[in-house]
C-alpha cells in the first residue's frame, strides 16, 4: 500500500484500478434497472455551458443488435483496407479484425450520442462516458468503449435524429474475458510537480 492509499481511501480509485476493457460477454441477462442507474451516473457529469449534450439509446432487441453489428463491420472492413504502418502492425499483433461479435453477444448496447449543436459536445459526452465506465465496474459488469470506424452507418440503422453524432457504443454484460488489464504508466511517468524535471512521488 503506498502513501496515498494510507491517507485516503477512495472507492473511485479502487474501481478505476480494477476496471479493464472487456470484449467477450456472458449471455446472462442484464437488468434494465441497472443500465438506467449507469446512465444516471452519466447524467451527473459536467458539461460545457451545462448543456448536457449526451443522448443514450439502449438497445436490447437481438435483431437491432445484429443490424448494428453488420453496419459497424462494414465500416471496419473499409478502415482495415486503408490502415497502414505502425497502426496496422499494432492491430495485427493484438489480433484485432473487422469482426465485432461483442455487438451481438452483449445483452445490452448503449449507443452514446452527442448533440453537435452544443458547445464542447464531444468533450462533454466523453466525460459522461468516463462516469459510466466506473458505474459499470461498480455494478460488476464489463464493457469496451467501441468507436465505429464509420459511425454514420450505425446511425442510419437506428435512424438517429438530426444533430446527433454517435460517439461510442458500450456493450454491457457480465465479463467472459480472462485477459488481464493492460499495464498503466506509473505516476512518476505522467505527473510532475512544479516543473517537468520533478516527477510526482509514487
Amino acid at each position: 500500500m503506498n502513501a496515498f492509499d494510507s491517507r485516503v481511501k477512495m472507492k473511485v480509485l479502487e474501481l478505476a484500478r480494477r476496471r479493464k476493457t472487456v470484449r467477450k460477454f456472458e449471455r446472462t441477462e442484464v437488468r434494465l434497472e441497472t443500465v438506467l442507474k449507469i446512465i444516471e451516473a452519466a447524467r451527473q457529469a459536467p458539461s460545457g455551458a451545462n448543456r448536457q449534450p449526451w443522448r443514450f439509446l439502449v438497445v436490447r432487441d437481438p435483431s437491432v443488435k445484429r443490424r448494428i453489428r453488420e453496419a459497424a463491420e462494414e465500416g471496419e472492413r473499409e478502415f482495415y483496407k486503408r490502415v497502414q504502418g505502425e497502426l496496422k502492425e499494432w492491430l495485427r499483433e493484438r489480433g484485432f479484425s473487422p469482426d465485432k461479435p461483442f455487438l451481438e453477444e452483449a445483452p445490452i448496447l448503449i449507443l452514446v450520442f452527442s448533440d453537435v449543436r452544443s458547445p464542447y459536445h464531444t468533450q462533454s459526452t466523453w466525460l459522461a462516458i468516463g462516469f459510466m465506465l466506473l458505474a459499470i465496474e461498480e455494478a460488476g459488469l464489463g464493457t469496451v468503449t467501441y468507436t465505429p470506424s464509420n459511425p454514420e452507418l450505425v446511425s442510419r440503422v437506428v435512424d438517429s435524429p438530426d444533430g446527433l453524432k454517435l460517439e461510442a457504443i458500450l456493450p454491457i454484460g457480465l465479463p467472459a474475458d480472462d485477459k488481464p488489464k493492460e499495464r498503466r504508466r506509473s505516476l512518476r511517468e505522467i505527473c510532475f510537480l512544479d516543473s517537468w524535471e520533478t516527477p510526482c512521488p509514487e
